[in-house]
């Protein structure tokens, strides 16, 4: 992991980041990462989360590390896992005051994962993914 973490700064380093920080959380594959970039960089975190994630897996299996690799940046990531489970949660309070299938928007796997594993502990509600690639989205069923 420490290979990565090297990579992960001298990346940052060369695009110009000046001041970030890299922490490896020693529980797990987990990269936090903090850039102080101004306003302009709220715009792109979602994007620079995937291609940092994506970079930091690409070295992970070149050095021999087996599993996933997760990277945040300014916990973006941290911050929209909660608010995922948060749309579950009131999904499944809706659904069980209309008695209605709530559709989700689109979702990647990780984020559908989040809800399905979130709502599979409650007896009263059912979920379903549905929908192909980047429309593929979590359906919350009743269970009657």
């Amino acid at each position: 992991m420490e290979h990565i973490k090297q990579a992960l700064n001298e990346l940052l380093r060369v695009a110009g980041f000046s001041g970030s920080v890299v922490e490896l959380d020693p529980a797990g594959a987990r990269f936090s990462i903090f850039l102080d970039e101004g306003e302009w960089l709220k715009e792109w975190i979602p994007r620079l989360v995937a291609d940092l994630g994506f970079i930091a897996r690409t070295i992970g299996r070149k050095v021999g590390v087996h599993g996933m690799v997760y990277v945040d940046v300014n916990n973006y990531r941290k911050e929209r896992e909660h608010l995922i489970v948060e749309i579950a949660k009131a999904a499944a309070r809706k659904v069980l005051i209309t008695k209605a299938d709530v559709q989700l928007p689109p979702m990647n796997a990780y984020e559908r994962r989040l809800v399905h594993t979130e709502l599979a502990t409650r007896p009263d509600v059912k979920t379903e993914s549905a929908g192909d690639k980047r429309d593929r989205r979590v359906i919350v069923k009743p269970l009657l």
